[in-house]
């Protein structure tokens, strides 16, 4: 166990402590699900998201477009649902000089957690550069301390990784400020029936996110799939109609997207005890928070088999923000 660093003791912290050395003096943070997920090499990853894109057909475009809650499913599930999302606001993308993503901290045990980093995002078209000065004024009202305590994290997270290689994308490879930021559960809120903005770091987030961002060209992403369930998720099987049922549920949230209803988003989660383990929760509800009043529209939506057996789910969506 202590040769597997297993062990909690001070040769884990030291090696702990090269690893986030070595990962903050790297150029960049580079794309850890290349040549696994999808193709490392960029003519090819070019070619698969143009066919996915071709395949979307006519999607009317949204210049005026401000945020967009995207999937982060693997490609060949979600490759549908990203591409008529990504298409629609490919100029809203194009005319953004700084974008924000928020998305689900798969692996952090910290409660509410919010996990920042200065490093930039390395996808296979190129570098997306980090703007550190936003990225400190949020550590700054969140504090230091909380703000980067699992920055390792970002190392193989995919969830914003998933995403940023569609916006480098459709962007033509061009660069553009990013602020990445992991989100983690609010499992805790769901089950003490408060509204997350009563952690005063997620309200200080907020409201620091606005400051920091206010008089430029913002795109807020972000980064999260619906629901989880079945087998593969510790739960009962699916049949008609718990597909059925799973279907209005996804629904009653999906209008609360659309609406831009925080508050509302989350009490149809919180009310349910979150049983259908929606893991977009956190950013979707907090980019709606930073967004402020806007208005939506679902331009997508699928289920995804999550084992062999076809009797698990993955559920997604993309929605427009204006």
């Amino acid at each position: 166990l202590d040769e597997a660093l297993f062990l909690d003791n001070d040769r884990f912290r030291q090696a702990r402590a090269r690893a986030l050395d070595e990962y903050r003096r790297a150029p960049f943070r580079p794309p850890a699900l290349a040549g696994q997920s999808y193709p490392a090499d960029p003519a090819e990853l070019r070619g698969l998201l143009d066919g996915l894109l071709a395949a979307a057909g006519p999607v009317a475009p949204a210049p005026d477009a401000r945020g967009l809650l995207s999937p982060h499913i693997d490609y060949p599930r979600g490759g549908a649902v990203y591409a008529k999302a990504w298409k629609r606001v490919q100029p809203a993308v194009q005319a953004a000089e700084l974008v924000v993503l928020l998305g689900t901290d798969h692996y952090s045990d910290t409660a509410a957690s919010l996990t920042l980093t200065r490093q930039s995002y390395a996808t296979p078209f190129g570098v997306l550069p980090t703007d550190t000065a936003v990225v400190d004024a949020l550590a700054e009202a969140v504090g230091p301390g909380a703000a980067f305590a699992g920055e390792l994290r970002h190392r193989g997270e995919h969830s914003l990784e998933l995403v940023a290689v569609w916006l480098h994308h459709l962007r033509g490879g061009e660069p553009v400020a990013l602020v990445p930021v992991l989100t983690g559960s609010f499992a805790r809120c769901v089950e003490q029936g408060v509204s997350p903005l009563s952690d005063p770091a997620l309200a200080a987030l907020v409201e620091a996110l606005r400051t920091a961002t206010a008089g430029r060209r913002v795109f807020w992403l972000a980064s999260g799939d619906l629901a989880h369930v079945g087998p593969a998720f510790n739960g009962p099987p699916l049949d008609r109609a718990a597909r059925a049922a799973l279907q209005q549920a996804d629904l009653d949230v999906i209008t609360r997207l659309c609406a831009g209803d925080a508050e509302g988003f989350y009490t149809a989660i919180q009310r349910v005890g979150d049983r259908n383990n929606v893991c977009g929760l956190s950013p979707a509800y907090l980019t709606l928070k930073a967004l402020g009043a806007a208005e939506g529209e679902c331009v997508a939506y699928a289920s995804c088999p999550a084992d062999e057996a076809g009797a698990s789910a993955v559920t997604i969506c993309g929605v427009v923000w204006e």
